[in-house]
Formats: structure tokens, sequence, C-alpha cells
């Protein structure tokens, strides 16, 4: 048997309430970023990864670099809740997702797949057929979120690279066919 969420019970009379709206209404806006996102756009990747966030230097060449293919999400008033970073090689039609973060308060929105959604789609528009990606083995979340936007362990051994980003930091590598997919 399940249960209502207490917001969704009956009341004494035996009638629901009516729906209960989302916590906050405003949804962020996903843009491209900005050169003046750069102090933010810091900000918010060393408070989502902390001690393995890009240093300064290399998120600024990684925004100048491709700069079309790095998305963010604003609330609007001058702070960003996410980004979505694609990286793409000049002579192939390959792309790697080098980054994909959204605060732990506006998690489980859905914000993650709109920003995935959103750069699938524009790397297919540049001609971008095969996309790839590393997650960290344990992070079921962004694990089913990727499988359910279509990627699959790159093989050997469903993904899995030992050490990957040195001594203890295994990865699980997932690709994407852009032309079969979306």
């Amino acid at each position: 048997m399940t249960a209502e969420p207490l917001e969704r019970a009956p009341d004494r009379h035996k009638r629901l309430p009516g729906p209960v709206p989302f916590p906050d209404p405003r949804h962020p806006l996903l843009r491209t970023a900005r050169d003046s996102d750069l102090p933010e756009l810091r900000r918010l990747d060393e408070e989502v990864f902390q001690e393995v966030a890009y240093p300064a230097f290399l998120l600024r060449q990684l925004f100048d670099m491709y700069a079309e293919h790095f998305l963010v999400l604003d609330d609007g008033e001058g702070r960003l809740c996410g980004y979505v970073l694609a990286a793409t090689t000049a002579l192939s039609h390959d792309s790697w997702i080098l980054g994909l973060c959204v605060t732990e308060d506006s998690r489980r929105h859905g914000l993650g797949r709109e920003l995935m959604v959103e750069i699938l789609a524009r790397l297919r528009r540049s001609g971008i057929e095969q996309v790839r990606l590393t997650v960290e083995p344990a992070n079921r979340a962004a694990i089913l979120l990727y499988r359910s936007l279509g990627f699959r362990p790159e093989q050997p051994d469903g993904g899995l690279r030992r050490d990957y980003f040195g001594p203890g930091q295994d990865r699980r590598v997932m690709r994407l066919g852009l032309s079969r997919s979306l």
C-alpha cells in the first residue's frame, strides 16, 4: 500500500488540497556564458567540485576556447546555479563534456537534464557525431541522467578506467552517438 505525501493527504472532510507549487517559481535562464560570468563560474565550480574544481586560469582558457559550447543557468540576480561545458576537436566530429554541475539546492528539478539536452542539440547542429564524458563511478544520479539521454559505457570493462585522473581517481567513460540519439 502506498500513501499520499502529507501535502496531498485528504483533510478531515476527505478533500484533497490543490497542487503544491514548485518551491521557487522563478526558473533559471539557460544561456551562453559571457566573459563577465567568469568570477561567478569560478565560485560555482569551487562550490560544486571543491578540491577538484578547475583552476581559475584553466577555466578562463576553456571559456576562451569553447565559449559557444559553455552554457550557464542564470537565476536572474547575477548568480549562476549550473553550467555545462563541451569541448570539440578541430579535425574530427567528436566532443567531450568537460563539466556539468548544478548547485546542491537546485538539484532534482531537471536542470542538469535541461543543460545536457541543450548542449547536445547545439553539438548536433555543429556537426558533432560522437560525444564522450567521464563520471565518477559512484555518482549514481549522474550515471542515470546520462543513460537516460542515451549515453552508454565505453567498452571494455563497462567504461571503468582505473586511476583515470591519477591514483585512486577512477572514472567511467560514457559515449553517445548523436546521429542516432535524441
